[in-house]
């Protein structure tokens, strides 16, 4: 990531997200802004990390892996989304891969910084207990639902993510078929089922394949497959 010196567009983002009443004066002077590639690792699972990400601009995608190196999606993320907070609470290692999908930026804090300035701070400890219970709430339930929907379902819901940048109105991106594997995996599913569903997605229509990648042809139809989009 790129550090951008930018205070006026700090606060800003402070503004535009009402961190303002979250930090105090001290810590709103201690946080940087850094500006991400798509495709860069935000943070790995198992990394050590030192600070707090603030997603204020873009879109990510979360995934853990398993033992055998499988990955396994968690879900996709808009501002305001938070890392971090958990491996600061509990002092452990990431708990999943955060990857971007488009470019962006994050609002970071160092942990030393937060637990000099706020962690006797009612403001920022109920926010904090506010994030961190909604996201187990929401990836627990998401984690369910998955299971339950169909692999056609799934495919559908990921390419609508993958495809759509920060505010969700760019699609018809293309997507390299090269990684199926990986595809496969995130989404719970074997390679040969998921070939078997694209040829379908692809005899009705609604996506094709060209030239080793996936375009979107029926953008209404895929949103409607995709259930509600179940990874977002």
């Amino acid at each position: 990531m790129k550090k951008i010196n930018d205070g006026r567009r700090i606060l800003e983002y402070l503004d535009q997200f009402q961190l303002n009443r979250v930090f105090s004066e001290g810590m709103k002077k201690k946080i940087s802004l850094y500006q991400f590639k798509k495709g860069e690792i935000l943070c790995a699972r198992g990394e050590d990390i030192q600070h707090m990400y603030f997603l204020v601009k873009g879109k990510v995608k979360i995934f853990t892996t398993s033992p055998e190196g499988k990955a396994w999606i968690v879900r996709f993320k808009t501002p305001l989304a938070l890392f971090g907070d958990v491996e600061y609470v509990k002092g452990m290692p990431v708990l999943h891969t955060v990857e971007a999908v488009s470019e962006g930026m994050v609002l970071c804090i160092h942990f030393d910084e937060v637990r000099a300035m706020e962690s006797n701070r009612a403001e920022f400890l109920n926010f904090l207990l506010e994030i961190i219970t909604q996201k187990f709430y929401t990836e627990s339930h998401a984690a369910s639902l998955n299971r339950l929907h169909p692999v056609e379902t799934r495919l559908a819901s990921y390419l609508l993510s993958l495809s759509s940048e920060g505010d969700g109105s760019m699609f018809h991106k293309e997507m390299g078929t090269s990684n199926l594997m990986e595809i496969a995996d995130l989404i719970g599913t074997s390679y040969r089922h998921l070939n078997r569903v694209i040829h379908k997605l692809c005899e009705e229509g609604i996506i094709e394949r060209r030239q080793g990648s996936l375009y979107i042809e029926d953008l209404p139809m895929l949103r409607e497959r995709a259930d509600g989009n179940i990874y977002e």
